[in-house]
Formats: C-alpha cells, sequence, structure tokens
C-alpha cells in the first residue's frame, strides 16, 4: 500500500474524495463506454482482469456487463469474461509457470482481434496485467485500463485508459467501481433505448 494521508475522521476521507472526483475524466469514461459498445455491437468478446481488489472488480463488472444487459435488445448478450475467476487456471499456471503469466496465458486461449482486453490496477505497473495487454495488443485486440496514480507503465499499453489522479489505493478503488457502475448505466441505456448521446439536459 502507498504512503497517503493519515485519515483520522469520515469527513477527513470523503473531503479527499471529492477532491479527486473532481478531477476525474468524464470524456475517457465516455471513450471506454464506446469501446464497450462497439465490442458488443460487433460481436466481440471483452475480458477483464486485475490482482486483489481489482480482480474482484474484474469479477463484479462481468457480471453487470454480462447478466445486466442480458434482456435489453432482444435478448442479445454481452460477451464478457474475468480472467479472475477461473482459480484452478489461475493457480495452474501462477505454479507451473509464473504469476506473471496468469492473465496473459489465458488471453492466447480465447483473444481474437478487435475483441477487447480490460485491465484494471491501482498503480498500473502489475506485471501480469502489463504482461495480458502486451499479449492482447500482439494478437489484435483493442486495450482499455482503469489505474491511479500517474497511470504507470499501463498507459501506454492501453488504447484507452483513465487514471485517477491519486496516490491513495482506497480512493483509487472508490473511484475505480464508481467508472464501472457509471460505464454500466451507460451501455445499458445505449443498448436498450439507443441513446447515444452522454448527458442529458434536466
Amino acid at each position: 500500500m502507498s504512503e497517503t494521508t493519515l485519515i483520522v475522521d469520515a469527513k477527513q476521507y470523503f473531503d479527499a474524495l471529492q477532491i479527486v472526483i473532481a478531477g476525474l475524466s468524464h470524456e475517457g469514461v465516455d471513450a471506454i463506454a464506446d469501446e464497450l459498445m462497439g465490442a458488443y455491437q460487433a460481436g466481440r468478446k471483452v475480458f477483464l482482469f486485475g490482482n486483489g481488489g481489482s480482480a474482484s472488480l474484474a469479477s463484479h463488472f462481468a457480471c453487470d456487463l454480462g447478466k445486466g444487459t442480458a434482456y435489453c435488445n432482444g435478448g442479445k448478450r454481452f460477451r464478457v469474461m474475468a480472467l479472475t475467476d477461473n482459480l484452478p487456471v489461475l493457480t495452474a499456471w501462477a505454479n507451473d509457470s509464473s504469476y506473471e503469466d496468469v492473465f496473459s496465458e489465458q488471453l492466447r486461449n480465447f483473444v481474437e482481434p478487435s475483441d477487447v482486453a480490460f485491465a484494471v490496477s491501482g498503480s498500473g505497473n502489475s506485471k501480469n496485467v502489463l504482461k495480458g495487454l502486451r499479449v492482447a495488443r500482439d494478437l489484435g485486440a483493442r486495450t482499455i485500463g482503469i489505474t491511479g496514480f500517474e497511470g504507470g507503465k499501463m498507459k501506454d499499453l492501453c488504447d484507452v485508459c483513465v487514471v485517477v489522479q491519486s496516490t491513495d489505493m482506497q480512493i483509487i478503488e472508490d473511484l475505480h467501481l464508481a467508472m464501472a457502475h457509471a460505464l454500466f448505466r451507460i451501455v445499458h441505456a445505449r443498448i436498450t433505448h439507443g441513446v447515444v448521446a452522454t448527458a442529458v439536459a434536466s
């Protein structure tokens, strides 16, 4: 965990969160929504991956995209998969090869040109995440990332990357979850109602 400001009460934490929210790139989130919609419309696959809390978010977001849109648009399905969910495969690659290979080797099994590899990393420097993105790019996939700090090495491996400008891992992860929920709502609206605009006047 990175060194962060000592938090002694709830107001201090939520004030810090609001400052980071104010600097979040809405255009970047909309650009990711465009990538996801492009994959959906073309029948391409989306692969999500990350470590720790980011692994949990990969699973969570795959559930939202896969199940949450299942009854939209006449039942056309979002082809989405979290590479974090098959524990036997993860541990087999970690044990027999290297933990650095747990995502890249799964991608070699499944990814095809124009699929989407969607990486989640607080630091942007997790070796297995970086290797997954490199392999996905080599195989012709689009690469998306959400990260924190200054973007790390991951930023340069992504076609679209949104960086949460913070060094506080909990705040970074809070905003990653918020972005995932925003992306789900945007995609759901576009699929269900054909909404193209990302903002609706009140």
